[in-house]
C-alpha cells in the first residue's frame, strides 16, 4: 500500500471555515502542517478561529461569484498556489415543502449548490495547468436519499453528489483528485433540534474533519461519516423501494429532518430567515 500523502506545506482553502465542520477541518489540517485559508462571511468569527488555530482569515460571500474568484486570487497572492479546496459553506432550512418561501429556496440553491459549482470550476482552472490538486465537496447523507422536512436541502445535496460524480469523470488522468463527503447529522448549530434515529446516529464536526484529512492523505471519492452509512445505503438500494422505505420508517430515519424540536432550532431558523441571502454558512 502506498504511503499516505503528506499535507505539510499544502495550501488549503475552506469555505464557511469560521465554525463547525469548517473550523474543525481547519484545526485538523493545521495540525498536519498545512497552510490553511479560512473564508467566511462573518470575518470576525473567521479571524478569531484563524488566530486560535494558526490559519489565515479572509472575508468570503460564496454567493458573490466574482467575489469568490477574487477571494481565491487573494489566497494565492498571500499563501501560494491552492493545493486543496474544501467547499464547505452551506445552510439548511427545514419545514413543509409547500410552506417554503421562494426566497429560502433560492438562498439554499445559491449557497449549497451554485457556490460549490463555481468553487469547483475555479479550483480546476488553477489546478489543471499544474497537474495536481484536490477538491473536497461537502454533501450529506441527504445527497443520497430524500428526507421529509428538508426537500430543498436534499435537492441541493443531491446536486453536489451529481456534480462531483460527473466532474470526477472529466478529471480522470488530470492529476486532480475529487472527494465528496456524505456525513450523517453533524452536531453543529445547523443541526440544532434534530432528533436521533436508530442506525442514523449523529456525529461530531471533528469526526468529519478526521474523515476529510484521511481522504486527502489517501485519496478516495466517496467518504461517508460514519462509515456505516455506506453499508446502509448499499443495502437499501438493493431492496425493492417499498421494503427500503419500510426499513427507513422503522428506524425513524424519515423523522430526522421532519420533526425537529422547534424551541431548540428557533435561533438558527430565525437567523436564516431574517438574514439576507448572503449571511448563512455551514456551521
Amino acid at each position: 500500500m502506498a504511503q499516505p500523502r503528506s499535507l505539510a506545506g499544502k495550501v488549503v482553502v475552506i469555505t464557511g471555515g469560521g465554525r463547525g465542520i469548517g473550523a474543525a477541518t481547519a484545526q485538523a489540517l493545521v495540525r498536519h502542517g498545512a497552510s490553511v485559508a479560512i473564508g467566511d462571511l462573518d470575518l470576525a468569527v473567521a479571524e478569531e478561529t484563524a488566530g486560535r488555530l494558526g490559519a489565515t482569515a479572509f472575508p468570503l460571500d460564496v454567493t458573490d461569484l466574482a467575489g469568490f474568484t477574487k477571494f481565491l486570487e487573494e489566497v494565492e497572492g498571500r499563501l501560494g498556489p491552492i493545493d486543496v479546496l474544501v467547499n464547505n459553506a452551506g445552510i439548511m432550512s427545514l419545514g413543509a415543502f409547500e410552506d417554503e418561501s421562494d426566497r429560502s429556496t433560492v438562498r439554499q440553491l445559491e449557497i449549497n449548490l451554485h457556490a460549490v459549482i463555481h468553487g469547483t470550476r475555479e479550483a480546476i482552472k488553477r489546478m489543471r495547468p499544474r497537474g495536481t490538486g484536490h477538491i473536497v465537496n461537502i454533501a450529506s447523507a441527504a445527497g443520497k436519499a430524500g428526507f421529509p422536512g428538508g426537500a430543498t436541502y436534499c435537492a441541493t445535496k443531491h446536486g453536489v453528489v451529481g456534480l462531483s460524480e460527473a466532474v470526477r469523470g472529466e478529471l480522470r488522468g488530470s492529476g486532480i483528485e475529487l472527494t465528496v463527503v456524505l456525513p450523517a447529522v453533524v452536531r453543529t448549530e445547523l443541526a440544532a433540534g434534530l432528533p436521533e434515529a436508530r442506525f442514523f446516529k449523529s456525529v461530531e464536526a471533528d469526526d468529519v474533519a478526521t474523515a476529510i484529512v484521511g481522504a486527502l492523505r489517501r485519496p478516495r471519492f466517496e467518504v461517508y461519516v460514519p462509515a456505516s452509512l455506506n453499508a446502509m445505503n448499499r443495502v437499501t438500494r438493493l431492496l425493492p423501494r417499498a421494503a427500503a422505505e419500510w426499513i427507513v420508517r422503522t428506524l425513524k430515519g424519515d423523522q430526522i429532518l421532519h420533526a425537529p424540536e422547534p424551541g431548540a432550532r428557533a435561533d438558527y431558523e430565525a437567523r436564516a430567515a431574517a438574514s439576507a441571502p448572503t449571511t448563512d454558512r455551514e456551521s
